[in-house]
């Protein structure tokens, strides 16, 4: 804690506030200290329990993914409440983790919108990577009905799911493409260039482009 301490940089904290994110330390200063730390899981599940974002993201870098029970990663994913520690937490813990699909459906029903997203997040990894035994035209129904009006978070998991079908699944890519053009979500989010949007029907064009050109 007293080195996280010394990476303190209020600058770097009042970007990140602008984010939702509630540390001050340089992504790659963390990095490098967790490399220097290696894998320890017990002290990663010591930093975890401070609370201090810094230190979960630490922790999140230290820790051993399976060496965690499901209700552990289950209790996990409800403390962290911003951005940054959120998607740590599912896309190097949960995604590597053998009860990933335990936990993926339940937290897509659960009223937290906060811990939807992290199922959206596992079921849009599965879309891309393992998607046999998925209902993709149900998902659709769902996102088309949903999308529209959810929160942030949320919003933005459903959003990243439903291009990923469009990508991945030409069956399935005009309706993507539609549900996009309609419900024009994120449609006006600001993009640096050379950047791709997030807007579905863009999303969805440009990354089908890329991989017909091999590019």
């Amino acid at each position: 804690m007293a080195q996280l301490a010394e990476l303190e940089d209020p600058k770097v904290r009042e970007v990140n506030a602008r984010h939702g994110d509630d540390h001050g330390v340089n992504l790659g200063r963390l990095r490098a200290l967790a490399k220097q730390l290696k894998t320890r899981h017990d002290l990663a599940r010591g930093l975890w329990g401070t609370g201090d974002g810094a230190a979960r993201l630490l922790a999140l870098l230290i820790c051993r993914p399976k060496s965690f029970e499901a209700a552990e990663l289950d209790a996990m994913v409800r403390e962290a409440r911003t951005p940054k520690v959120h998607d740590w937490l599912v896309s190097y813990v949960v995604k590597k983790h053998p009860h990933a699909e335990d936990l993926r459906p339940a937290w897509l029903a659960d009223p937290d919108p906060v811990v939807a997203s992290a199922g959206w997040a596992l079921t849009t990894h599965r879309v891309a990577k393992q998607p046999e035994g998925l209902d993709l035209a149900g998902l659709l129904d769902v996102i088309e009905a949903e999308l529209k009006d959810a929160p942030d978070r949320l919003q933005w998991a459903m959003n990243h799911c439903l291009a990923q079908i469009g990508i991945e699944h030409a069956e399935h890519r005009a309706r993507a493409i539609d549900i996009g053009e309609r419900l024009q979500v994120l449609k006006d989010y600001p993009t640096s260039p050379g950047c791709t949007s997030p807007f579905a029907p863009v999303w969805i064009t440009e990354m089908v482009r890329r991989q017909q050109d091999g590019s």
